[in-house]
């Protein structure tokens, strides 16, 4: 019966493969490697939705199969094992599973928590101590609670937070992503009016109490600033009269943009008119903050102090903070500075060790223990040495054993002394690597599970692939084999033909002076007729350095002002300010006709490109085989 079963369950898993093929049948073959319609119908829609003229079916085919032969060329010539190859299509695959391989409940849940506090800011107070003081500092919380005490004195006599501690713990506004996360999440749990637990934000340990809270919101302002830091008060006085003054002036109906260019000493903001960025809770000092966030939109604030001295304010407008959708991003952006960013991975590696049957050998850790005690209990040299050379069974996944010997790499340079330390630090170190073997199983099973992800590798892989068989094949050898290109030129002349038009052939020599021009153009006449473009320029940049530019032109009349002043009897240009104002030409000469392939390069290169491109593809067809299976290719959608 037991037979019969497992015959049934191998038969089962058999037919499930054999459906998921079926549901995605092999279109072609390429020298021998299939290509399946998915993959075919992923870029034939991409294709043509990038097209202005979207190509027929039996287009695209004849364009697909040269793609895939010069792919199968690529391979063919090793390109897939080279280091480069191997280094770039490694970064990009990882790159784009990474979103892949999080667990985006959990995603989503801190996305959603996170824009849930960006729908509010929270004044609140806070008392703070250094870490090891939680006792202490619970005690005081208790005592607040109870009545027997009050925050502010604690936070005045307790508090580390010393401008804070002076307001009697009073911090201010606190909006979504400026603070610590512990932090955050602690005071935008607590309601209004009450003291949060004790809670660690990294720096240090809190206690927070909410004063109050408000829609959080945007504004956008103009502001005029008076400046009193470091003055007397006898300046800062007048400061107070010029401000007065100034509100005057508004009030009788001066324009604040212009009021602002001409009176405020805020040098960033008052060539702006004033005008300032749009800005969140928490940004500008409390009571610049408190007077934008209270004052409506549209009016102009009666003149306040702050830190840095008298302002006032005209309120543009405010804007909430937009949609989840709208702000997800950027949320998501902000994971990456604190703990959240690790937890949907963390969640993720945690399923994928119970997906591959991840497993640790409680075992091992019970004799490491012992063996660490037995090497002097405490990590040394020699015990990491004897430990790394170990075949011990720490975990197994997907029924594969790994050893200490595996693990060890990984372990943390530590002091710990005790055998069970020890062997607990080795064991979450085990734990970690298990994990991430976990999530690269399913990295390599993501080109299986999930047929975006497989379209996106897969056409990522053969671009870098034909890129570079074809810059070998095509671009590079067209732009660097001088000798064949001279011979296409040759073949080809008469579709180069200029119907008889003159152009003049030429050097153009530029100098700093008459005096270097004459030294220049008898310094060039020593080289050889047939020196080559790039000789000649290299050598004269060599001798005469920056005093010197040379061009090469071919140019009919009217083309060019120089060469129509040197060879067509038009008027000297202008060139007085330039770096090289003096000009001649050297060995200048009119022709019909190009004489060489570097006359029409641009062209002559272009057309040897799509020659070599065509002789390559013929050579391809005839070199691999092609395979086309055309039932399958009526189903392309």
């Amino acid at each position: 019966m037991k037979k019969q079963i497992l015959a049934l369950g191998i038969a089962g898993v058999a037919l499930l493969a054999l459906a998921a093929k079926s549901a995605d049948p092999v279109l072609m073959t390429i020298n021998g490697k299939d290509v399946r319609l998915s993959e075919f119908e992923y870029l034939y829609h991409k294709n043509n939705s990038q097209q202005v003229e979207p190509q027929s079916l039996d287009e695209y085919v004849e364009m697909f199969v040269n793609y895939k032969l010069k792919v199968a060329d690529a391979e063919a010539a090793g390109i897939d094992t080279t280091a480069a190859f191997v280094n770039e299509f490694t970064q990009f695959r990882d790159e784009l599973a990474a979103p892949y391989l999080v667990d985006n409940s959990v995603l989503d849940s801190l996305v959603e928590q996170n824009y849930m506090h960006m729908s509010k800011d929270l004044y609140v107070s806070h008392i703070m101590m250094n870490t090891g003081k939680e006792a202490v500092l619970d005690s005081l919380r208790t005592a607040i609670i109870n009545g027997s005490t009050t925050f502010e004195d604690v936070a005045r006599q307790y508090s580390i937070d010393t401008p804070s501690a002076r307001r009697g713990g009073l911090m201010g506004w606190v909006v979504a992503g400026r603070y610590p996360w512990p932090f955050e999440e602690a005071a935008f749990k607590t309601a209004v009016g009450e003291v949060s637990p004790v809670i660690n934000s990294g720096y240090g340990i809190h206690i927070i109490r909410v004063e109050k809270e408000r829609r959080s919101c945007e504004v956008l302002c103009e502001h005029i600033l008076r400046l009193t830091v470091q003055k007397t008060d006898s300046a800062a006085a007048l400061e107070e009269a010029r401000i007065d003054s100034i509100y005057n002036e508004l009030m009788r109906g001066a324009d604040f943009a212009d009021v602002a260019r001409r009176l405020s000493e805020d040098p960033g903001s008052a060539a702006k008119g004033g005008r300032l960025d749009w800005f969140g809770a928490g940004v500008m000092v409390n009571e610049f903050d408190s007077v934008a966030f209270a004052m409506p939109s549209g009016t102009i604030s009666r003149p306040f102090r702050t830190s840095y001295g008298w302002h006032i304010i005209h309120k543009i407008d405010e804007r909430g903070k937009g949609t989840l959708e709208e702000n997800r991003e950027a949320i998501i952006r902000s994971f990456g500075n604190d703990e959240r960013g690790s937890l949907p991975r963390r969640k993720f590696m945690q399923q994928q060790i119970v997906n591959y049957k991840g497993k640790l050998n409680d075992k091992a850790f019970t004799r490491i223990a012992k063996w660490a005690e037995e090497l002097g209990g405490t990590v040394d040299s020699t015990m990491t040495a004897t430990f790394a050379a170990s075949d011990l069974h720490v975990f197994t996944l997907n029924g594969k054993k790994y050893t200490l010997a595996q693990v060890m790499p990984q372990v943390p340079v530590s002091a710990l002394k005790g055998g069970e330390q020890i062997a607990a630090l080795i064991r979450s170190t085990a734990f970690n690597v298990m994990g991430e073997a976990a999530i690269d199983l399913a990295r390599e099973d993501l080109v299986n599970t999930n047929p975006d992800y497989r379209n996106l590798v897969n056409e990522y892989r053969d671009g870098i692939l034909l890129f570079e068989i074809s810059n070998r094949n095509v671009w590079q050898r067209a732009a660097d084999n001088k000798d064949e290109l001279e011979q296409f030129f040759a073949a080809n002349r008469d579709k180069y033909s200029w119907g008889g038009t003159e152009k003049f052939k030429s050097y153009i020599i530029f100098a700093s002076n008459d005096s270097i021009l004459a030294e220049a153009m008898q310094f060039a006449e020593t080289m050889p007729l047939d020196v080559v473009p790039a000789d000649f320029t290299k050598q004269m940049r060599d001798k005469f350095g920056r005093d010197v530019k040379v061009e090469r032109v071919i140019a009919a009349k009217g083309e060019n002002a120089i060469t129509d002043f040197l060879a067509f009897g038009g008027e000297k240009p202008t060139n007085d300010n330039a770096r090289w104002p003096s000009y001649a030409a050297f060995r200048g000469r009119l022709i019909t006709a190009p004489e060489e392939a570097a006359d029409v390069r641009g062209l002559v290169v272009s057309d040897f490109q799509a020659d070599l491109e065509r002789r390559w593809v013929e050579s391809l067809r005839a070199k691999y085989s092609v395979k086309i299976n055309n039932d399958v290719l009526q189903q392309v959608k």
